[in-house]
């Protein structure tokens, strides 16, 4: 039976309440939220006397209680070598001589290709999984020399490298680990 100043729950809705007035089969609440409404005494459930109900409001307990727990740790996570940019090597003759006036055009290319020739021998001893060479644009015959170099390895598959980084004068090699 519920009585006056009774805390009372409404059974299909999350109000909370103390009864102010009972009139018949008709219970005046007033909500924790301090709204007066009319319920039916079926639809109300009683939970307790209206002195045990507490109605302060106090916000810094609802922001505590809103707060989440942040994680109190440090990443000792490695990064992998995914993350790790590949090795760029510019082939450009006055990176890699520094008196090139007096060498020919067929000197100077081969200067070139002999340099990349020791690169990719070196990335596939050193199991290096990716290296980009950095060739230019001009006439596009260091690029032609590269594509027919790299054409005669098994182990080896290369393409333009990212436009947005070098632009059209430069060429990114895989190497095709065997794991043995």
């Amino acid at each position: 039976m519920i009585t006056k100043g009774d805390k009372v729950s409404v059974l299909d809705d999350a109000i909370d309440g103390v009864v102010l007035d009972i009139k018949g089969n008709e219970v005046t609440i007033e909500t924790s939220d301090g709204f007066t409404l009319i319920f039916k005494s079926s639809e109300l459930i009683k939970m307790g006397s209206s002195n045990d109900m507490n109605f302060s409001f106090n916000k810094s307990q609802v922001i505590r209680e809103k707060e989440v727990a942040k994680p109190n740790y440090i990443n000792k996570e490695k990064k992998s070598n995914k993350e790790i940019p590949p090795p760029e090597f510019d082939l450009h003759v006055e990176k890699l001589v520094k008196n090139y006036k007096a060498m020919s055009n067929y000197d100077i290319l081969t200067l070139q290709v002999e340099t990349a020739k020791r690169h990719i021998e070196f990335a596939i001893k050193n199991r290096i999984p990716k290296i980009v060479f950095i060739h230019g644009v001009g006439e596009g015959v260091l690029k032609s020399e590269l594509d027919f170099m790299l054409g005669r390895y098994d182990n080896i598959s290369f393409q333009d490298a990212n436009y947005q980084k070098y632009g059209l004068g430069a060429t990114e090699i895989y190497f095709k680990q065997n794991i043995k």
